[in-house]
Order: C-alpha cells, then sequence, then structure tokens
C-alpha cells in the first residue's frame, strides 16, 4: 500500500475510532446520569410533560368548536380557565393584539412573542418567555367584523432541558479531543514511520556525497522507506568497495613502481655494465664475448620473469584475474607435474619423486593451470635452495575426511623460525644475500590457493629442509 493510500486510511480510521468511541461514551454518560438521579424521575417529568401537551391541544380543540363572542362570557371564562389550570395552564384571550381575559399577567412584549412564535412558522410547540419555557396551544378566530381573535393556552413546562444540552456539550467536547487526540497519533505514526527515517536518509545521502562511507543506514520506516534504506545501504556498501578497490589499486600500483625500480636495478645495472663491456672491447676474444651476451641475456630473461610476476601479482590482488575450474584427479595430475620438472631436475642433479598415500582415487576442483604455477614456483624455490647433487625434493600426496593435502618436501639449508611466518608476504627473501627472482614467488602462490578456497602453509627446520602444505577441498 502507497503512502497516499495509508495516509487516508489512517485518517478514515481515526474518524470511524473517534465515532465509536464517542459513542460509547455516551452510551456511559447517559447510563451514570440515569443511575444518578434515577429513571423513574426522568420517566415521570416526561410522562407529565406528554399529559400537559395532550390537555391544551384537547382544551383548544374544544374551544375551536365555540364562537369567538362565548369565550367572552364570564362564566364560559371560568369553567376554560379551572379545566386549565387543572393542567397548570393559562388562559389569555386576545383580540386585535389586545388582551381581554388571562389567567397570569404577562408583559406586552411577551403577548406580542408569543404571537410571533406560535404562528405556526417556527415548528415547535415551546416558546420562551421571561426566562421560562411554555408549551401553547393557539387556536385562531376571524370575527365577522373583520377583526381576528386568538386564544392562547400557555402552560410552563418542568421537562429539564440542561441535561440535553448537557449531554451534547459533552459529546461534541469529547468527539472533539478524541479527534485531535487520533489525529496526533496518526501525525506521530507517519513521523517516525516516514518524516524521521527520511530526514536521517537525507543526512545519509549528504554524508555520501561528502565522502563519509563508514557509516551504515539501518533499514527502518514504512515498507517504501525501509525497502528505500536497503536500497542506499546497499549502494553505500558498493561504493565503499569500489572506492576501497580503487584505493588498493593506487597503493598497488605505487608500491608495483617502487618495487619496480628497487628490485629491477641490480639487473639492468648488469646488463648495462656487460653491455658497456663489450662496446668498450672489454671482451677481446670470442669465448669472452659469448660470456658476455650469455649473461646478459640471462639477466633480461630474469628481468622478463620478474615483471610478469609483478603483473601477475597486481592481477590476483585485484581480483582481474578469471578461474577456470575443472574437475581433475589428484594423482594424475601431480604425475604430469613431476614428469614437466623432471628434466629439469636431473639437469640440476637434484631428485624429485612423487609419493601418493591415497587410498583410492582422489578428485578436486582446479584451474590447471594457476595451480600448475602454484607448483612451479615452491619447486623452483626448493631447487635454487637444496644443495646440487644431494638435494631431493619429494611431492607427497595424502588426504583427510574433507580434504586432499600436497605436500612438497626438500631437504634444503632451511628457513629460520623468525622468518618462517613472512615468506608469503610479497617481496619477501628469507636469504636476502641470494638475490634472485622478484620475491613474488610464493606470494602468487597464497592467492592462487586461497582462490582455490585453499590454505598454503609451511614448516621449516634450519639444516633439515623446509615442507610447503597445501590443502584443498575433494570432490
Amino acid at each position: 500500500m502507497n503512502f497516499t493510500k495509508r495516509f487516508f486510511t489512517m485518517n478514515a480510521l481515526a474518524v470511524l475510532a473517534s465515532i465509536g468511541l464517542t459513542v460509547l461514551a455516551a452510551i456511559i454518560f447517559i447510563a451514570s446520569y440515569t443511575k444518578v438521579f434515577g429513571r423513574e424521575v426522568q420517566m415521570k417529568e416526561f410522562q407529565q410533560f406528554i399529559e400537559v401537551r395532550a390537555a391544551i391541544s384537547e382544551l383548544r380543540s374544544e374551544a375551536q368548536t365555540y364562537k369567538f363572542e362565548q369565550l367572552m362570557d364570564t362564566k364560559f371564562q371560568k369553567e376554560l380557565a379551572g379545566r386549565a389550570n387543572a393542567v397548570g395552564a393559562h388562559v389569555i384571550v386576545i383580540k386585535n393584539r389586545e388582551v381581554l381575559y388571562a389567567t397570569k399577567s404577562f408583559a406586552k412584549i411577551d403577548i406580542e412573542k408569543s404571537l410571533i412564535l406560535s404562528d405556526g412558522s417556527s415548528g415547535s410547540d415551546t416558546l420562551e418567555l421571561d426566562g421560562s419555557m411554555y408549551m401553547y396551544a393557539r387556536a385562531d378566530y376571524a370575527l365577522s367584523s373583520g377583526d381576528t381573535g386568538v386564544l392562547l393556552l400557555l402552560a410552563p413546562t418542568k421537562l429539564k432541558y440542561g441535561i440535553y444540552w448537557s449531554f451534547a456539550i459533552f459529546t461534541l467536547s469529547f468527539f472533539t479531543v478524541i479527534f485531535l487526540l487520533m489525529n496526533l497519533w496518526v501525525s506521530y505514526r507517519f513521523s517516525r514511520g516516514i518524516v524521521s527515517p527520511i530526514a536521517r536518509l537525507k543526512k545519509a545521502a549528504i554524508a555520501i556525497s561528502e565522502g563519509d562511507l563508514s557509516r551504515g543506514i539501518p533499514e527502518e520506516g514504512e515498507d517504501e522507506i525501509r525497502e528505500l534504506c536497503r536500497t542506499l545501504e546497499l549502494m553505500r556498501i558498493k561504493l565503499k568497495e569500489s572506492v576501497y578497490l580503487q584505493q588498493k589499486y593506487d597503493d598497488n600500483r605505487k608500491f608495483l613502481v617502487s618495487s619496480i625500480s628497487h628490485d629491477l636495478k641490480t639487473p639492468v645495472t648488469s646488463i648495462k655494465g656487460y653491455i658497456e663491456g663489450i662496446i668498450d672491447g672489454v671482451a677481446k676474444t670470442p669465448e669472452k664475448l659469448e660470456e658476455y651476451l650469455e649473461t646478459a641475456r640471462s639477466k633480461a630473461i630474469l628481468v622478463n620473469a620478474m615483471i610478469d610476476d609483478l603483473l601477475l601479482y597486481s592481477k590476483l590482488d585485484l581480483n582481474q584475474l578469471p578461474y577456470h575450474f575443472e574437475r581433475s584427479d589428484l594423482q594424475a595430475y601431480f604425475e604430469d607435474c613431476v614428469g614437466d620438472y623432471n628434466y629439469e631436475f636431473q639437469k640440476a642433479n637434484v631428485t624429485i619423486e612423487l609419493i601418493s598415500e591415497l587410498q583410492a582415487p582422489v578428485q578436486v576442483l582446479i584451474d590447471v593451470e594457476r595451480l600448475k604455477r602454484v607448483i612451479q614456483n615452491i619447486l623452483d624455490n626448493a631447487l635454487t635452495y637444496v644443495e646440487k647433487g644431494t638435494g631431493r625434493v619429494a611431492i607427497i600426496l595424502r588426504e583427510t575426511r574433507t580434504s586432499a593435502i600436497i605436500e612438497i618436501r626438500d631437504n634444503g639449508k632451511g628457513i629460520p623460525e623468525n622468518k618462517l611466518p613472512h615468506i608469503f608476504d610479497r617481496f619477501y627473501q628469507a636469504d636476502p644475500s641470494r638475490k634472485i627472482g622478484s620475491g613474488l614467488g610464493l606470494a602468487i602462490a597464497k592467492q592462487i590457493v586461497e582462490g582455490h578456497e585453499g590454505k598454503i602453509w609451511a614448516t621449516s627446520q634450519v639444516g633439515e629442509g623446509t615442507r610447503i602444505m597445501i590443502s584443498l577441498k575433494k570432490f
């Protein structure tokens, strides 16, 4: 239901509730009054009122059967006065607006007033004379002389009209108060459910426009307002994420530029030195020239690998590198990996082997190329830090109830305990004296494994070697 329908519905309910409560209050008022003053008294007064009205009406009807001249007869006047007095009424005989006979003296202005109010145009059978209420009955006579005669019967009424005025004032006042209270309640509901939340949304929108994205927007108010709050909060979260990614991208770019400048300086300087040596004629023999060119080429290859690592890490860090997952057999996958690196390890005179402790085939969901980059980075590190001739690297496959565990173990010199927690940090090298590579190998490995919703960690003993463990979900 939209705001307009809800507003009119609530106002209609406020009116109906006010009417209902007023009716209930009126019933209680009447019941209370009857209990205090007595129902019998009220009924007796009302019955007396009806009897007097009937009596003077009967007198009027009877008088209309006589001629006006008979009203002037003293004997008839006494008889009429006696019958009127029996019901507490007064008799007034008027000719051409002059009082000829009256059982009670009235002021001339009251006589004129009674003639005006009793002509039948008012629609009422009561009138007020000198502060008192009277019931009246009137008979008009047309005389042969052209004059007009009037018989006026006036009976003071004892019916208490004050109670009716009190009842009317009470009812009207109660309805007014209840209606105002109901409207205040409607206004309060709309203020709490619409006006106040909109005011807070306005402040939140101003804060967002000024770049403050830290304050959350609570879901409050009526349905439409609550939906608006939810939409703005989602917008704030997405905008905050966008700003965070942009800041992270800028920081990462600055860091990469700084790291490139620092890490590429050594190999680029070396390349420059060897090329200058060739130009200056230092490499005079073909053998020396070939040595200089080969060294420059290897340094250029190193620079290219470092740049590739930097770009790959940047894309991984910003979640800009898509993964293409496929279900693979774990043992078959690593048999292929060992086969790919077997020649390289033989050339370096280092042993590499695959040890499977799996009881049955294990399926994992992996990006084949990305995970191969992880294994490559770990094996390159192992190949770098093991002794040639006696070096040994083992890839051990095992499983738990829910995970597949890949352990890559070497018998190198190991990593000191204080440096072990930092080996997955970017640009960190446990042995600064051996400045080989970009320092991003294990950082890239960690990003890719976490992209597989897996975990990677390491243990090491100085002088005994290092163990890198990877945990992946089984399927």
